[in-house]
């Protein structure tokens, strides 16, 4: 099965781990909730759906790679306790406790977490002498004389033997033990995750073109010759930051990520080819409704890959402006609930606003790193909460001690409808854009595949889909209709001016 389809075999089963009884125990018993085994090629992703799987059921997450564990570190150090049985006292090896344990109940402590995943990685390729402690621990879920917590899921990852040298195998006893999910990589699953991930769009469009390109591992007389799911989303992020940092990217860079030569050397070209298309068609005047008459004959006379880079440098900068919406609007509904405690506490009599406010940001704080620190935080939420932080810090700012609750309270209102309105222009711009997005290639292109793909990637783009479903964009829903590609499923919620602090 592809990785979106293991993500939400694990989901399943611990919906099904974690269901209780009418005495509040756990109706499959601890010791026999099968640990899961995903089994798949390197790079495919497997560690990156545990984070969202964490995220998105809102429970812990701790991760270790058994390669790089001793028997030592994962069991525990021994040491001799004395015990007195019939009478006569004994010296009885005992051990401290699992360092990967200990890892889980300082989460506990520490985020309040008594749910979650433990993700041991790379677990057919454990030391010669961890081996035999990791088959019971596969079974009983113990290491040394110390029990995984009750509550939190098993799941562990590994290559097959083709893949790894030091792959150990299992026997039939340890297999009948396990929850096993055969994983292989799929080009239109990770495409879906690469669009609500921000890859760089060089990257899609590239293997839009050349999907091949996505994932293989051969062997030359070279040695091993290697692309992966994973190099391509690294590549992606150095890309931007040498843009950001005015470094030119070149093969050399590539080849560091794409350990292909072949692949690398065609995309480095392919990479530069997309710049140039990036300067000649002059992207921001095409979705400002400006774009020049030889911008759009040049267009209307581009081969297919041609189209395809263009759609996505357009589509690249539309999906932006709609994951800016995104996060506008998540800060918008925090700071909402965050002012609704600010102006509750003002009403109690003798309230320091500028204390009151000290204590908000640090609570939100504390908040961020407990639950970054569990893994249960999306990079998104994230980036979202802090903003909010700096928010507040601006209204703590311009908060003066001499003011009044209600004097106090106006500052943080006027910040509010500041934010509020600036997302106001950035939602009309974010429509305008779209909509222009759509005219420009129903006129340089028709009524076609372009059109087709430009509806597919807005779809399947959460932030997009969700800008749709709020705002509207008259010209997704025309050809949409024309094309009878989907029928609209998003449900209209609520509109911006709902958000109101009166």
């Amino acid at each position: 099965m592809n990785i979106k389809e293991a993500k939400n075999e694990i989901k399943n089963a611990m919906t099904a781990y974690f269901t209780k009884n009418e005495f509040g125990e756990y109706v499959i018993p601890v010791e026999k909730q099968r640990p899961v085994f995903l089994m798949g090629p390197p790079g495919i992703g497997k560690t990156a759906i545990m984070e969202q799987i964490a995220q998105e059921l809102g429970v812990g997450l701790v991760s270790y790679s058994m390669t790089h564990h001793t028997r030592q570190s994962a069991l525990g150090l021994p040491f001799i306790v004395n015990k007195n049985y019939g009478g006569k006292e004994y010296s009885v090896s005992e051990y401290t406790m699992s360092e990967i344990i200990a890892s889980v109940y300082d989460m506990i402590e520490e985020t309040g977490h008594k749910e979650g995943i433990l993700f041991l990685d790379e677990i057919n390729c454990v030391s010669e002498t961890l081996a035999p402690a990791m088959l019971q621990f596969l079974q009983y879920k113990i290491f040394g004389r110390h029990r995984v917590p009750n509550g939190w899921i098993v799941v562990t990852a590994g290559n097959p033997p083709e893949y790894n040298n030091s792959v150990h195998e299992f026997d039939i006893v340890t297999w009948d033990r396990l929850k096993r999910i055969d994983v292989e990589a799929h080009y239109g699953v990770w495409k879906e995750y690469a669009v609500n991930c921000s890859i760089h769009p060089s990257v899609t469009t590239y293997l839009d073109i050349k999907k091949a390109d996505f994932y293989k591992i051969e062997t030359t007389v070279d040695g091993k010759s290697f692309v992966t799911a994973r190099g391509w989303a690294d590549l992606s992020d150095m890309i931007k930051l040498y843009e950001k940092n005015g470094i030119a990217v070149r093969e050399q860079l590539v080849s560091q990520y794409l350990q292909n030569k072949r692949i690398a050397k065609d995309f480095a070209v392919y990479y530069d080819l997309f710049n140039k298309y990036k300067s000649d068609y002059q992207v921001e005047s095409i979705l400002d409704g400006t774009a020049a008459a030889d911008i759009r004959q040049r267009a209307k006379k581009a081969g297919f890959d041609e189209r395809l880079s263009l759609i996505g440098l357009l589509l690249s900068a539309v999906q932006e402006g709609a994951d800016q919406v995104a996060k506008q609007e998540a800060i918008l509904k925090a700071l909402m609930q965050t002012l609704g405690q600010y102006r509750m506490q003002l009403k109690k009599p003798g309230t320091d606003s500028r204390k009151c406010l000290e204590k908000l940001i640090s609570d939100e704080q504390s908040r961020i790193d407990r639950e970054t620190k569990s893994g249960s935080l999306s990079v998104f939420e994230r980036h979202s909460r802090q903003s909010l932080v700096v928010m507040l810090g601006d209204i703590l700012h311009k908060t003066e001690i001499t003011q009044t609750a209600e004097q106090a309270f106006g500052v943080a209102k006027q910040a509010f409808d500041d934010a509020k309105n600036q997302l106001q222009r950035q939602t009309e711009s974010v429509r305008k854009r779209m909509n222009n997005l759509f005219i420009f290639s129903a006129d340089v292109f028709g009524i076609g595949q372009e059109i087709t793909i430009i509806l597919t990637e807005l779809t399947i783009h959460a932030n997009s889909a969700n800008f749709i479903g709020h705002y509207g964009c008259e010209e997704y829903f025309k050809h949409n209709k024309e094309l009878l590609f989907y029928e609209r499923q998003l449900e209209l919620n609520r509109k911006i001016d709902e958000l109101n602090l009166d």
